[in-house]
């Protein structure tokens, strides 16, 4: 054991920049997959939380007044039904803020879906006019208990008496009304009422939905909304940059196990005579082999405690969402199971890659075997002959007949540093693809910049000439949503028609062209998943006791509503309903026009009667991973460093035998120097183009496809620019041959004894 531990000693003296890299890059890895599982964790849990304490409700269903959903109590699989609740659509203001709310007259606490109170407390019957508002609507309006908010338009002001967190679908501005509950008494003008159904099994929620479609009635049902809609708005942005982390986690880890792997492999080869030496004076194979992987596992295992030790200890102080992130995992139940399990996976993987190369160091014959005069493929090449004839330098063909003429090990070393340059390649198209939803938005299905709601005190032509009139507008699109029916009566979509076939609105298109004439429409990625469509098919939909039939044209990019999402032009919905009249505008604004002030400005001008709110960016909530993708490319940087380490012993340690006979022909210890310098940076620069070759292909796929996932539809995906690129593969082969200059340098200026020493 004595001795054991002085080789290893010595090899750690010899070798602590390896040492320091892998252990620093091994505590990135285990930060990167515990920040991974922490998102996970808080995308599903909160909302979890407040299904299972709220009794949830699986099925909402928006119906006329007159349904009868007294007779869904009699459905087989249903649990239990609360409702009907009166509904009306309003607008509150507050301290300047405006919000879109439906009003739901609510006698008592319902039984299914109950709303879970964070402050204040519930609706009195002696106070007619208080409500209570979801927690989300409520720090939109910066509204809470004892707060007075006023019903623009009325002289009616309610007055907030609690805020609740609910499990329904959340209040997002422009998209989704924000829930207020209140006295039935003070729903004056109900448009609507709301019933909630909880199933007995929650997978059987489309089946449960299209009985109930049919009992009530397709006329009868305006909107249906069910616990999956709300559960994948919740996690939203936070599972996305969980799978971020995690992917990236993984990229690493497997990109570590092999530098590790191939770290021993060089090392093996570099002290086979030494290793020779310690069998002969007793070490058994098993011992050879435990020096190597007791050594690297105590390099994983210090830096994943390290990793655990900083994130349960600062994690939950990282600015923003991923210290929210960290700070609710700590409560949860399998927070302490994950703490664990993570790092000692990781510790136990680079134990396995390093098992696996230590186990050659087992195989070596106690009796050193005589190196072969020339290695395989080492005779110059044909190419190289007619280079030197050209009297190119000796260095720049010999250097790079070295990095190439290795069949095997050429191949695996380019491998292994290329795939950590691949994975900085994907992670700067994430970026470049964040860049795109900020600065191009009109590609990714963001043309406009706000969107115009108009109340009944001004009609459409004024509407239009108010907003029309602001110098910084540059469009203004007419237009109308409802909700709507998809066949077999499972689930409600979108319907929009926006603009005319005069003033088309600009869809951002994906596939097929634009829907210029009757009956024609665009559709998003969400709703072709639903419906099982594609860019051609003919389309039914009924809108309310309305069916609409449309010819799918073309594939938009759509980043609201999950993609379910299929837009026409107002004139095709008027051919079903002439009266039909815009409800919303969607402001396309001048360059360098601030949203902020335009809508501050139209809001005035409105007097009232226009609610005006910025179009919702995806990139707006994906800010924390700008931080998170220059974290893995740290992490990603250190392992190449180990890699191209590894390359650079190696290539040290195989010109040892040539040393003599470049010397021999009178090459300089410059020039031999400039070899290996060479070599090395050819490796670094075939790393480079298999990273950029492969990486950008990989990256856009990865990202369309979980951008079809999530229902935007692929098309999304912007590769890195072309300068930055030759900037990463410049920087990889300058890096490279910096590195390799000073070990270079002290090889080829070695005595003529260690020379002959280390030839035999």
């Amino acid at each position: 054991m004595r001795a054991t531990l002085r080789w290893a000693h010595s090899d750690l003296r010899t070798h602590r920049g390896e040492a320091l890299f892998l252990v620093l890059a091994t505590a990135g890895i285990v930060v990167s997959l515990l920040l991974a599982t922490a998102l996970f964790g808080y995308a599903t849990n909160p909302w979890q939380r407040v299904f299972t304490q709220a009794h949830g409700a699986h099925v909402w269903l928006h119906t006329a007044p007159s349904a009868d959903t007294g007779r869904l109590t009699e459905l087989d699989g249903v649990e239990a039904v609360t409702g009907p609740y009166p509904t009306a659509s309003a607008t509150l203001a507050s301290r300047g803020a405006r919000a879109a709310v439906e009003l739901r007259g609510t006698p008592e606490k319902p039984s299914v879906g109950r709303p879970l109170l964070t402050s204040g407390h519930w609706l009195d019957p002696a106070n007619p006019d208080g409500v209570v508002l979801e927690s989300r609507l409520a720090r939109a309006l910066l509204a809470a208990p004892g707060d007075t908010l006023a019903l623009p338009g009325t002289d009616r002001t309610v007055t907030v008496l609690g805020v609740a967190d609910s499990a329904e679908k959340r209040y997002r501005p422009g998209e989704q009304p924000g829930l207020v509950w209140a006295q039935p008494s003070a729903v004056r003008d109900p448009g609507g009422q709301v019933v909630a159904l909880r199933l007995d099994d929650p997978e059987d929620t489309d089946y449960a939905v299209q009985r109930a479609v049919t009992v009530l009635g397709a006329g009868a049902v305006s909107e249906v909304s069910t616990w999956k809609q709300a559960r994948a708005e919740a996690q939203g942005d936070n599972r996305l940059l969980g799978q971020v982390l995690g992917l990236f986690g993984l990229g690493a880890l497997v990109a570590a196990g092999l530098a590790v792997h191939g770290a021993i492999g060089t090392r093996i080869r570099g002290h086979l005579r030494d290793i020779s030496v310690l069998k002969a004076i007793g070490f058994t194979p098993g011992q050879v082999v435990r020096v190597f992987l007791l050594q690297h596992l105590a390099y994983a295992l210090l830096g994943a405690l390290a990793a655990a030790a900083v994130v349960q200890g600062l994690g939950s102080r990282i600015p923003g969402r991923l210290g929210d992130a960290v700070g609710v995992w700590h409560g949860l139940p399998g927070h302490t199971v994950a703490l664990l399990v993570v790092p000692v996976a990781v510790v136990l993987f680079i134990g396995a890659t390093t098992g696996l190369a230590a186990w050659r160091a087992g195989r070596v014959p106690p009796v050193p075997v005589p190196r072969r005069a020339s290695a395989p493929g080492g005779r110059l090449s044909g190419a190289a002959r007619s280079a030197l004839g050209l009297r190119l330098p000796p260095a720049l063909v010999l250097g790079w007949h070295r990095a190439f003429s290795r069949r095997l090990r050429s191949p695996a070393t380019v491998a292994r540093l290329a795939l950590p340059l691949l994975l900085v390649v994907v992670a700067m198209s994430a970026w470049s693809t964040i860049e795109r939803f900020d600065g191009r938005p009109e590609q990714v299905g963001l043309p406009t910049s706000l969107t115009v709601h108009a109340d009944a005190g001004l009609t459409g032509r004024a509407a239009r000439t108010v907003l029309e009139g602001d110098p910084q507008v540059a469009a203004a699109y007419p237009g109308v949503e409802v909700a709507a029916l998809v066949p077999g009566q499972t689930a409600t979509i979108a319907l929009r028609g926006l603009g005319t076939r005069q003033d088309p609105y600009p869809y951002s298109l994906a596939e097929g062209r634009a829907a210029t004439g009757r009956d024609e429409a665009v559709a998003g990625q969400g709703l072709l998943a639903l419906l099982d469509a594609r860019v051609g098919d003919w389309v039914r939909i009924t809108v309310g006791d309305q069916p609409q039939i449309l010819h799918i044209v073309g594939r938009s990019i759509e980043p609201e509503n999950a993609g379910r999402v299929i837009s026409t032009s107002l004139d095709t919905l008027r051919e079903n309903d002439p009266g039909l009249g815009p409800t919303l505008y969607e402001l396309r604004l001048r360059p360098g026009a601030e949203p902020g002030a335009v809508a501050d400005r139209l809001t005035a001008a409105g007097r009232g009667h226009l609610d005006v709110h910025a179009v919702p960016n995806p990139a707006d909530g994906l800010s924390p991973l700008r931080g998170v993708i220059v974290g893995l490319i740290v992490v990603l940087a250190l392992i190449g460093l180990i890699e191209l380490l590894t390359a650079i012993g190696g290539t040290v340690r195989e010109g040892e035998r040539d040393l003599l006979a470049l010397k021999a022909i009178g090459l300089s210890p410059r020039q031999i120097t400039a070899i290996t310098v060479v070599s090395t940076a050819c490796t670094a620069l075939a790393a480079a183009v298999v990273a950029t070759g492969l990486g950008v292909p990989l990256a856009r796929w990865l990202i369309d496809t979980q951008g079809a996932s999530s229902g935007i539809g692929s098309g999304i995906a912007a590769g890195p620019p072309a300068p930055l690129l030759l900037l990463l593969g410049g920087a990889a082969v300058t890096g490279a041959a910096a590195l390799a200059a000073l070990p270079a340098s002290r090889a080829a200026r070695r005595r003529l004894a260690d020379t002959l020493s280390a030839v035999a």
